[in-house]
């Protein structure tokens, strides 16, 4: 990906190597369910917390890269502010197209452990989306284990998982997220996994949304990068992670989709370009 040309965003708030005693957090798989739903997908009035598909299946694999060095920290801050600038690009005119104002999303760098809205996250937890403050949370030393534990490697593979927590963002700022809470709390848990399942998957059909727009529209796009991209959504699905961590798969459990699902989502986002055919739950303001 060349996106050492691209655009910075200043919706960056990086608190890498901040404190290590508390200023910046805990939480875990456990943080997903912890609060009730309201306004997002998985929280609710006191704070929900959307994960981009990894941290509740891979915290036991996931573990926290505290010695980075600054110059990969300043280097992954500055990809990060790049990826997201595009997606403030790309959301900010479809969104324009359609008489609405994107509200573009602040992202927040930590090292460690860091404290939201939501409650308070660990690395383990994977990078997530919080949508009473509208922010993202990453720690960078997740994209190491994306690399080196999830079989996934290529830099445009990690900004498939940034575009697919601005994809959560664009969810809630349209009316999806509370429209499916309203809908968990009419059906039983596997129905809801259901549809939580469908969030995720409209979360990477939007990430290839933004794929095909930044080919497109900027020149960042380089020979292998989609593939990157599918197989990073092809290896965080919940098949192959139950798969790697348990040994067995129990798809009434499915809470991002299937390995097949959310490679064929993002697919379908990159194929059609249009949020159109991102449709698994309808978004009321795009």
């Amino acid at each position: 990906m060349r996106w050492q040309q691209g655009r910075r965003s200043s919706n960056v708030q990086n608190r890498s190597r901040m404190d290590g005693k508390g200023k910046t957090i805990a939480g875990g798989g456990g943080l997903f369910f912890v609060m009730a739903i309201v306004v997002a997908l998985m929280g609710g009035n006191p704070a929900p917390l959307i994960g981009e598909g990894v941290k509740r299946t891979i915290q036991t694999k996931v573990q926290n890269n505290a010695n980075m060095s600054e110059e990969e920290l300043a280097e992954g801050a500055d990809f990060v502010s790049v990826v997201l600038g595009t997606t403030e690009d790309v959301w900010g005119q479809i969104f324009a197209q359609n008489g609405q104002t994107y509200p573009q999303p602040n992202l927040v760098l930590f090292t460690g452990r860091v404290q939201s809205a939501c409650g308070f996250a660990t690395a383990a937890s994977g990078p997530f989306y919080c949508p009473p403050d509208q922010k993202i949370y990453i720690d960078l030393s997740f994209f190491q284990d994306l690399k080196k534990n999830l079989n996934a490697p290529g830099d445009f593979a990690q900004a498939y998982v940034i575009a697919h927590e601005v994809g959560h963002h664009v969810q809630n700022v349209t009316g999806v997220i509370p429209q499916v809470e309203q809908m968990k709390r009419r059906v039983n848990k596997k129905q809801r996994n259901a549809l939580q399942v469908r969030v995720e998957l409209q979360a990477d059909c939007y990430s290839g949304v933004w794929a095909r727009s930044v080919q497109d529209r900027f020149n960042m796009i380089e020979a292998g990068d989609i593939d990157e991209a599918l197989n990073a959504a092809s290896q965080i699905g919940d098949d192959i992670l139950q798969k790697q961590a348990q040994g067995y798969v129990v798809p009434d459990s499915f809470t991002h989709g299937s390995s097949v699902q959310r490679k064929t989502w993002f697919k379908r986002g990159f194929d059609m370009g249009s949020i159109v055919s991102c449709y698994t739950l309808k978004a009321k303001n795009i």
